[in-house]
C-alpha cells in the first residue's frame, strides 16, 4: 500500500492488547455506490456516541464511482487505501494503534475486502490485513453473479475481483467479518407499487435468482448479502441508504442491533492476533 510508513512501536506507549476489554476502536467508513462523504455525517456522530474513539470517512465521491463503472475500481480502492492509512494514524492517537474496524456500506463493503488482497489490480498492492481488525458490511451485494443492470456492472468492476482474490471471509479469524442485511421490503412483481419496484431492483442485483417473495432493503436482497464464513445479521425496517429521513443501516434502530456484534467481532479478532488465552497467535 502506498503512503507514509507505519511509525515504529515505542516501548513507552501502551499496546492495544494490554487493555483490549476497554479499548475503543477507530472506525473507517467506506461509502457505497454513488454516495458522498457528507451523507455519513450523522452516522459518524452515532458511532462516536456508541464509543468509537475516532471515525474516518473515505473521500470517495459519486464521480469516482461513475469513472469506476467505465474503467474499473482500482482508483476507488486506492482512495480507500489512503483513507485506511489515515484511520491507522488516528488509531495510533486514540486506540493504541489497534487495527481499525472497517464499516463498508453497500459496494464499500466489496472495496473493504479488496484492501486485504495482496495484488487485486496489476501493479497495485494493498495487503492491508495487519491494519484491519474487522470488516462489517451494510447491505453489501456480495453475491452478484447473474445480476442485471447495476448488479452486472458492480460484478464486473469490483465483486468478481474480490471473489477471485479474497473469497468469502478469507482472513478469518484474524479479521472479523459481519454481514448486515435488512428485510424491510418484499419484492413481488404482482404486489403493491413498492413491492414491484423492490422486485425490479432485486432482479437488477441477482438476475433470474430474484424470485417473488424475496426480501431485502429495497435495493439489495438479504440473500445477496451473505458472505461465506461471516456472521450474518438481519435488521428490521432499514432501507438501503440514507435518503429522505428514512431509517437505514446508519440510524439508531439498526445500529443498536449491529454495532454490538461488530464490536464483539473486532475484539475477538484482536484477541486471536494477540494470542490471548483460548486463542492461537498468528
Amino acid at each position: 500500500m502506498n503512503g507514509r510508513p507505519s511509525r515504529a512501536p515505542d516501548a513507552s506507549e501502551p499496546h492495544w492488547a494490554d487493555r483490549l476489554d476497554t479499548l475503543r476502536p477507530t472506525v473507517l467508513i467506506l461509502g457505497g455506490f454513488l454516495t458522498a462523504p457528507p451523507m455519513y455525517e450523522r452516522m459518524v456522530e452515532r458511532l462516536r456516541v456508541r464509543g468509537a474513539a475516532g471515525v474516518v470517512v473515505a473521500s470517495v465521491w459519486p464521480q469516482d464511482w461513475v469513472i469506476a463503472a467505465a474503467r474499473g475500481s482500482a482508483a476507488i480502492a486506492t482512495r480507500s487505501g489512503r483513507a485506511l492509512l489515515a484511520a491507522n494514524r488516528v488509531s495510533r492517537e486514540v486506540s493504541d494503534g489497534a487495527p481499525v474496524l472497517v464499516v463498508g456500506h453497500s459496494a464499500g463493503g466489496l472495496i473493504a475486502r479488496l484492501l486485504t488482497a495482496a495484488e487485486p489490480f496489476p501493479g497495485r498492492r494493498f495487503g492491508a490485513v495487519a491494519r484491519i481488525g474487522a470488516i462489517v458490511t451494510l447491505g453489501t451485494p456480495h453475491a452478484l453473479s447473474g445480476g442485471e443492470g447495476i448488479g452486472r456492472r458492480l460484478d464486473n468492476v469490483v465483486s468478481a475481483v474480490a471473489d477471485r482474490c479474497v473469497p468469502g471471509s478469507f482472513h478469518a479469524p484474524s479479521i472479523g467479518y459481519v454481514s448486515v442485511a435488512s428485510g424491510a421490503f418484499c419484492g413481488d412483481p404482482a404486489g403493491t407499487g413498492r413491492e414491484r419496484i423492490s422486485y425490479l431492483l432485486y432482479r437488477s442485483v441477482m438476475g433470474r435468482r430474484a424470485v417473488p417473495g424475496l426480501v431485502g432493503d429495497g435495493l439489495v436482497p438479504v440473500q445477496s448479502t451473505w458472505l461465506e464464513g461471516a456472521r450474518h445479521l438481519v435488521v428490521a425496517n432499514a432501507v438501503h441508504g440514507p435518503s429522505a429521513g428514512r431509517p437505514w443501516y446508519g440510524t439508531d434502530e439498526a445500529m443498536d442491533m449491529w454495532w454490538p456484534v461488530a464490536l464483539e467481532s473486532w475484539r475477538a479478532a484482536l484477541s486471536f492476533r494477540a494470542g490471548l488465552p483460548g486463542t492461537a497467535r498468528v
